[in-house]
């Protein structure tokens, strides 16, 4: 499904965005205090409160938006930490809703009712973010973590999946590059392999462009064999692909995949922190995707509009770099959003395709 090459919504005479993706916070704290984690330092606390997403909340969101069939919960907090979190996994399986963790859990806490729920409710994809192969390294940045307490949750997560013959949730192991842990990538990509777990290097954060910030890589040439790109760090990264790491990704979500905070404010991406679009439980999610705001950001993004104050996406670091580099959005990179029409086609076909499979049993 493809939005119109406009970028526009009904403001501006296209057809509201309804994206079957969404992007909802589950939880804004976190047990953990990773040194260069925004968490730790406070500012998601402070511009975004610490709180959870209340299942009545999620209930009433699926109810009244039934095109929503996909929704991932992890951003900036542990998704653990949310006491309803097995109310929310419940409902989702039974409204046919799939539950992702892909933008990372530390997984260091988890009762044992919420861990068979990841299987019994099938939660169709979680990563856990391990930055090390042994728990010396690995605390050095996932402080107050335990890396032994992290596996053996795995490995019963594992044996859940067996009893319930599951391959639900897959699971994915992101290894954040720094030069304190990068001699055990080897290590923790074979570890992975044991616990049937696919394997990432991902670019630490440091300042946004630069090498610089905690812990910052040493052995460049051997980071670089082990990462997907085949760089070491952020900056080297800008400079072999001309623009930022996951920039496009990070953007595209206003249309793909759409942010929403714990308490109903609409961020549009995983990133921004420091200001909203409106609040989708307040206003309702098709007005808070399609007002005035976000639609123009969109075309912001794409290179149609200026920048404008009342936009977050204007002090975004992401949204500098890509007005310095004239590299905008295009259409392709906005593709497998929903319009109202798309939407409704689709349900129609899965309506067919489920009433075949029916009377196929008769």
């Amino acid at each position: 499904m493809k939005l119109p090459s406009s970028g526009r919504g009904p403001q501006t005479g296209g057809a509201p965005l309804r994206p079957r993706r969404l992007r909802l916070e589950a939880s804004t704290a976190c047990q953990l205090r990773c040194p260069s984690c925004p968490t730790t330092e406070g500012r998601i606390g402070e511009a975004l409160g610490t709180g959870v997403l209340a299942f009545a909340q999620f209930k009433r969101l699926i109810d009244d938006n039934p095109w929503v069939r996909d929704v991932e919960l992890s951003n900036w907090g542990e998704i653990f930490l949310n006491p309803d979190l097995l109310k929310i996994l419940e409902y989702a399986y039974q409204k046919n809703v799939a539950i992702r963790a892909d933008n990372g859990v530390n997984f260091n806490t988890v009762k044992e009712d919420v861990l068979e729920g990841l299987v019994k409710y099938r939660v169709r994809s979680m990563t856990c973010s391990i930055d090390g192969a042994s728990n010396e390294t690995y605390s050095l940045y996932r402080r107050h973590g335990r890396f032994d307490q992290v596996l053996e949750n795995i490995r019963r997560l594992n044996a859940l999946k067996a009893r319930y013959r599951s391959a639900a949730p897959e699971l994915h192991w992101q290894f954040i590059a720094f030069g304190h842990n990068e001699h055990e990538i080897p290590r923790a990509r074979a570890l992975a392999r044991e616990l049937n777990m696919t394997f990432d290097v991902k670019l630490a954060w440091g300042a946004m462009y630069t090498a610089e910030g905690f812990s910052p890589v040493a052995n460049k040439a051997r980071v670089r064999r082990e990462t997907a790109g085949g760089v070491a760090d952020r900056r080297e990264y800008r400079e072999k692909y001309g623009r930022p790491y996951l920039q496009k990704s990070i953007c595209a979500q206003l249309w793909r995949s759409p942010q929403i905070n714990w308490d109903g404010k609409v961020l549009g991406c995983a990133v921004n922190h420091w200001g909203d679009f409106g609040n989708a439980f307040h206003d309702g999610l098709v007005q808070s995707l399609n007002n005035e705001k976000i639609t123009y950001a969109r075309r912001m993004l794409l290179g149609q509009e200026p920048p404008r104050a009342d936009i977050p996406c204007t002090t975004c670091p992401h949204y500098q770099a890509m007005r310095a580099d004239g590299r905008w959005l295009t259409r392709r990179d906005t593709a497998g959003a929903g319009t109202l029409p798309q939407v409704m086609a689709w349900a129609w076909k899965k309506s067919v395709s489920h009433a075949k499979r029916l009377l196929g049993r008769h």
